[in-house]
């Protein structure tokens, strides 16, 4: 890409567009600048858009955010993509670091970011230049107090050393970080000084103050990344330097800025919470070198947090405080706590204030539910006081359990005492009481069960949440039904099944509450509800227990997705995928469902964005199709009315995102007809088959699913018109990269199964030769299994001498030299009952059937085969078991891209392609015998001179436990 005046305008209209709300310029606009960034010099094009002043700053910020993403997946590329050149990397090394000092703040920031995505990979190794440059520049700026600048390149250090904090030890990193401390640890301590100075210098001036204490903290930010993995020689010589300074930050106010209002004091909280990260370390690290500090840093971080705790906005602070506090209670120095007016103050002055609700977790309740419900019920506020307050009580619990105990007790005691008096003034008292009790709860290994010694769970549910859940305003005190439907989940296991059936009517009336929390927590409850299992292995709940409730289950659930902002709410749709997965779908219920879930996945087709939904949608749609026309095939042409215009619309519309649904669906829906398969699903086949679709790697898994399902369905349409050549082509293309090798051979076997020989017997040659000679270029352990497994199954289904000779039409004797060097050596290295399965028979067939092998001059080769057979039998039976998430983990990406996420229930069923052989081993064995039989006294010598004593042991095992014997 040539940067030019064309280019410019290209670009900036392309970034103009991706910010419309609009789905249709958007979605173009995507697609234009996704074929730019193939181009050579695409990212170096992007930097200079950025960079280019007359262009208007949305532009730049989001041609900014671009770029960053570019250097992520191609500077190191992914499988697939096309690689930012050397020359190119050499251009932006050299552009960066200056476009980003003089960048304004936003573009600055995600400069330094995509600097940091350079540095993760080349840093320092294959940019030596940067670390010197970026002193030489931070020296400058501090010299000539432009704070800006610092600022920027304390940012740009901060992101480049933060890996320190996300990397195991290990010598190649330890090397990175010694070049970085021999570089930077030092002027790090000489800034941080400086700066302190100046900021005695500038006490009375707000916006250099400002600048300054950021700087400070940025400056804590790199000291917590060079002492994460271990601690320096040079921090621990300077200790009583470093400490000084972060006493100071935690004693010192600083009026001008702190007196401003409410982001003053967050600047400034800031900077003392990076303080309170340090020390924690410090202590956590080298308590022993830590020790001569720790009162005056008790003392100071005790008052911050009595004066934090007090105050609503203060919450970084009030964690990383009490984190502190909580490390100091779990160490040696836990006598510190023991005083029981000591223990008094931390449950009453710090726990209590910290637990209460506060007008800011309402305003969130209200206003952001989503972020509400990862804070509270998804275990991620542990950066929030009221979680971080209770953790201080667990870590103080650890070796002060009956006092703690007793105290909280008393504490939940009290609330509820208080709610008593005026329930509708002192609702907050009781959310606090049920706060307390869930939150410190002990979860036991394995994860549902919990247990508490501060209520009996049974009489406080009773007592305390059934009220609430009774209630019959759905709408009336929110967030203590919210707390309500929590304590049933979290205690579900120790809740008995007669009690929680009694109660399930009412959480289901929850669902049509007109607050996003609550009808999210009911959800929530139910799904939960049915995973519970008792002994580990038994449902509690069954279809016959939701069976009454169902039709206002589902009709609740689908209520609560028109609710505003719950359109895409993924707790109601992971209810509604888990309730399907254990009701019993009978046509009355399939009906509504279809039809319901087919209008949401129209609706969110327009502009998808939330990851977790769209997969529980989908799969709720997969498992409605699987259970409800398996159990009554004259559903599905009404399931195809419903699902295939929105299928088609998904690939009219590119909707790219949803193409690896999309083609699991059709699958599901093809395997479901029976041959011949309807033209319109031909047309889609067709389609299939078009090269461009198979370029995206996150389609490929899907598309050889639904490939699979017309290979079964369709065999004979497979050879008219093109098509099984256009098949061919694919598997050759996909066999080819060790990224997709195993597909090439999902495409492969259904081929050799389905087709009769003569139909495929002209392309046999072509398709030995692309193998073997991907063999040649990178034999992979999966590409020799998959090629046995392939061999095995052209054996059983097209004849022994059907295989050797197709085989050796490649190359004389070609076969013989296969058996020798990759079957024979690898067979027993194979898994799967059906693969197992498979092998063993195929193999023995060849040891027992072959001419080759039962030639006298072949007694070796007949008898390594023959150990690996045993080999292969004796190993435990074992079927191979997904470990993949049903919910996979989607992470915080910028941008939804298109993934492969398989959908459990749309999943081909593994076919038995040898049905009629129900024990391997026998059939081996008997086999086996009955060769010997015919040739008494050959084989025993052969199977002493070839065969592992362990093996001839095993082998005699299998024999006798048939009454069979090898004479």
């Amino acid at each position: 890409m040539e940067f030019n005046a064309q280019t410019l305008q290209f670009l900036s209209k392309c970034f103009l567009d991706t910010l419309s709300p609009q789905p249709e310029p958007r979605r173009h606009a995507e697609k234009n600048l996704s074929t730019a960034a193939d181009t050579p010099n695409y990212g170096l094009g992007v930097l200079r858009l950025v960079a280019e002043p007359s262009v208007d700053e949305q532009i730049r910020q989001s041609a900014a955010v671009n770029f960053k993403n570019h250097l992520k997946t191609r500077w190191l590329p992914a499988s697939g993509e096309i690689p930012i050149s050397d020359p190119e990397k050499e251009q932006i090394k050299q552009l960066i670091v200056s476009l980003m000092l003089s960048a304004s703040p936003k573009i600055q920031a995600q400069l330094s970011e995509a600097l940091a995505v350079i540095g993760n990979h080349d840093f320092p190794k294959l940019w030596p230049a940067l670390l010197p440059e970026l002193k030489a520049n931070l020296e400058k700026a501090l010299n000539v107090n432009d704070f800006a600048s610092v600022n920027g390149i304390l940012a740009t250090v901060n992101s480049l050393f933060k890996k320190f904090r996300h990397q195991y030890k290990s010598d190649p990193i330890l090397l990175d970080l010694k070049y970085c401390l021999d570089n930077f640890a030092a002027p790090l301590l000489s800034t941080v000084e400086s700066i302190s100075v100046k900021i005695n210098a500038a006490a009375g001036n707000a916006a250099t103050l400002r600048q300054l204490i950021e700087a400070q903290r940025l400056c804590c930010r790199i000291f917590y990344s060079l002492n994460f993995l271990d601690l320096p020689e040079f921090f621990e010589d300077n200790a009583d330097k470093w400490m000084n300074q972060f006493k100071n930050f935690l004693t010192v106010r600083y009026p001008a800025v702190e007196d401003t209002g409410a982001d003053g004091l967050a600047l400034v909280d800031g900077l003392r919470a990076a303080v309170c990260d340090n020390i924690s370390h410090y202590m956590e690290k080298e308590e022993e070198l830590f020790q001569k500090y720790l009162s005056g840093f008790v003392e100071a971080v005790w008052a911050l947090l009595v004066a934090a705790s007090a105050s609503p906005n203060r919450e970084r602070l009030t964690v990383t405080a009490i984190r502190f506090l909580t490390i100091v209670s779990t160490s040696v120095h836990h006598a510190l706590f023991a005083a029981d007016d000591i223990l008094q103050q931390i449950t009453q002055g710090i726990v209590i204030p910290n637990v209460m609700l506060r007008d800011e977790d309402e305003e969130l309740f209200e206003m952001n539910y989503v972020e509400f419900i990862r804070r509270d019920m998804e275990g991620s506020d542990l950066d929030t006081r009221r979680r971080i307050a209770c953790e201080l009580l667990k870590g103080i619990a650890g070796n002060y359990k009956d006092k703690i105990t007793q105290r909280v007790s008393s504490q939940i005691n009290n609330c509820l005492a208080l709610f008593s008096e005026n329930p509708a003034a002192n609702w907050k008292y009781k959310d606090c009481a049920i706060y307390l009790v869930v939150s410190l709860a002990t979860k036991k290994a394995g994860g549902a069960s919990v247990s508490t010694d501060l209520v009996d769970v049974e009489s406080f549910f009773r007592s305390v949440i059934v009220p609430e859940l009774q209630g019959q305003d759905v709408n009336a005190f929110p967030m203590l039904k919210a707390g309500a439907l929590k304590f049933f989940t979290m205690f579900r296991v120790l809740i008995p099944k007669q009690v929680a059936m009694a109660l399930l009517g009412d959480v289901v009336r929850f669902l049509s509450s007109d607050v996003n929390v609550v009808h999210s927590y009911a959800a929530s409850c139910i799904e939960k509800l049915l995973l519970v299992k008792d002994n580990g292995v038994q449902s509690r709940y069954t279809s016959l227990d939701i069976g009454p409730i169902l039709p206002v289950l589902m009709t609740n659930l689908f209520g609560a997705l028109e609710k505003p902002e719950s359109e895409e709410n993924q707790y109601i749709m992971r209810c509604i995928m888990r309730v399907l997965q254990i009701a019993d779908i009978s046509p009355e219920v399939a009906s509504p469902c279809i039809t319901g879930l087919t209008a949401v996945l129209n609706r969110v087709c327009e502009n998808p964005k939330n990851p977790v939904f769209n997969h529980c949608l989908f799969e709720a749609v997969a498992t409605l199709v699987r259970r409800a026309c398996e159990k009554d095939p004259s559903l599905v042409p009404a399931f195809e009315t419903c699902l295939l215009p929105s299928l088609q619309m998904i690939l009219g519309k590119e909707v790219t995102e949803f193409f690896p649904y999309a083609f699991q669906l059709l699958a599901q829906l093809v395997d479901l007809n029976r041959p011949p398969v309807p033209p319109h699903y031909m047309q889609i086949f067709d389609i299939l088959l078009t090269p461009d679709l198979w370029n995206k790697s996150a389609n490929v898994p899907a598309l050889v699913r639904l490939l699979q399902s017309f290979l079964q369905q369709a065999p004979n349409e497979l050879n008219s018109e093109g098509r099984l050549r256009n098949v061919l082509g694919i598997f050759d293309k996909l066999v080819k990269k060790p990224s997709t090798e195993e597909q090439g051979f999902h495409v492969l076997n259904p081929i050799i199964e389905n087709l009769r020989y003569d139909v495929m017997a002209e392309y046999m040659r072509d398709i030995w030769s692309s193998l073997f000679l991907r063999l040649q270029n990178s034999k992979t352990p999966r590409l020799v299994r998959c090629l046995i497994i392939f061999m095995s199954l052209f054996l059983v289904k097209h004849g022994m001498q059907t295989l050797i000779d197709s085989i050796n039409s490649v190359q004389a004797n070609l076969f013989h030299i296969i058996l020798e060097q990759i079957w024979i050596p690898n067979l027993k290295n194979l898994t799967g009952y059906t693969e197992v399965k498979l092998s063993a028979v195929a193999s023995t067939k060849l040891l027992c059937e072959s001419p080759l092998l039962l030639d006298p001059a072949a007694e070796k080769l007949w008898g390594s085969l023959l150990d690996s057979i045993v080999t292969l039998l004796s190993q435990p039976e074992e079927q191979r078991v997904e470990d993949e998430p049903e919910l996979p983990d989607f992470g915080e990406a910028t941008g939804y891209q298109a993934t492969f996420v398989r959908l459990h229930n749309a999943g081909k069923k593994e076919e038995d392609p040898l049905k009629e052989i129900h024990d391997p081993k026998h059939f081996s064995i008997a086999l086996l015998a009955n060769l010997s039989s015919q040739f008494r006294g050959r084989f025993p010598p052969i199977i002493t001179r070839y065969v592992s004593p362990a093996n001839q042991a095993a082998l005699l095992q299998l024999c006798s436990s048939y009454n069979l014997a090898i004479a």
